[in-house]
């Protein structure tokens, strides 16, 4: 087991993160737009269609975790691993065989967070892109909302409407991606969620005049959204950050 000092507390590798609830909206975005945005860390979308990328906005509440208790918000693209082949020839179900065929993962490329120690641990044990913001998360209600704001300006407002049950399942093992300083790392996790709830659309999302706004408004939001979901009660284990050789070219 790793470990680390962090503001002068040890924490432990694998962290535990014993109880949280995370709410997403999954969004279709052109393709080459999103590619646009990831151009910096060398990593390449999946197609989910031809022509189109999933991209995810994730806000949590960690109640429980070795990092204390936080909230946090994630722009998230579904990616290629950097070690598989070529993408398949394009067609209704390509993004189906890429992902069965070679894998994926999430690449994270905002974090922000509201506490200072998950942000230093997230910075300096895995490179994950963490900023200080302010974010007003909402759970209380059927309707779960999260009101982000940065450096004083609306990033946006999302509402997550309820979805209907499903099961719950066992550890489901993922591959995160980050790109941190010029170094993008991949970082394993497992996660073990209860409480799940999804429907397909079911977010209202309002952009404000920050940036990180205008960034997802050129990638087509507002928008329907694909789906959206919630998990009432969920723990984890995140393990240690292995930087990938070197950065590839999208598409290559």
């Amino acid at each position: 087991m790793a470990s680390h000092l962090i503001l002068g507390r040890r924490v432990d590798i694998p962290l535990e993160i014993r109880d949280a609830t995370v709410c997403s909206a999954t969004y279709l975005v052109r393709a080459d737009a999103a590619r646009a945005v990831l151009a910096y860390s060398g990593m390449d979308v999946t197609e989910l269609l031809p022509g189109k990328a999933a991209c995810s906005l994730v806000f949590a509440a960690y109640r429980d975790s070795a990092l204390e208790s936080y909230h946090e918000f994630g722009v998230l693209f579904l990616v290629r691993p950097p070690e598989a082949q070529a993408p398949p020839p394009r067609g209704p179900l390509a993004g189906v065989r890429d992902m069965r065929g070679s894998g994926f993962g999430t690449f994270v490329h905002w974090l922000p967070v509201d506490r200072r120690l998950t942000l230093e641990a997230g910075r300096s044990i895995w490179g994950f892109p963490k900023e200080l913001a302010e974010i007003d998360v909402r759970l209380d209600t059927p309707y779960k909302r999260c009101i982000l704001r940065k450096d004083g300006r609306l990033v946006l407002d999302l509402l997550i409407r309820p979805g209907i049950p499903l099961p719950g399942t066992g550890p489901i093992p993922m591959e995160a991606y980050a790109h941190l300083d010029g170094v993008t790392r991949r970082v394993p996790w497992s996660m073990r969620p209860r409480g799940i709830r999804a429907r397909l659309g079911g977010a209202l999302i309002r952009l404000g005049n920050h940036p990180v706004a205008k960034e997802l408004s050129e990638l087509g939001l507002p928008k329907r959204a694909l789906m959206t979901s919630s998990i009432s009660h969920l723990s984890m284990s995140v393990g240690e950050a292995r930087p990938l050789p070197s950065p590839r070219s999208p598409g290559a």
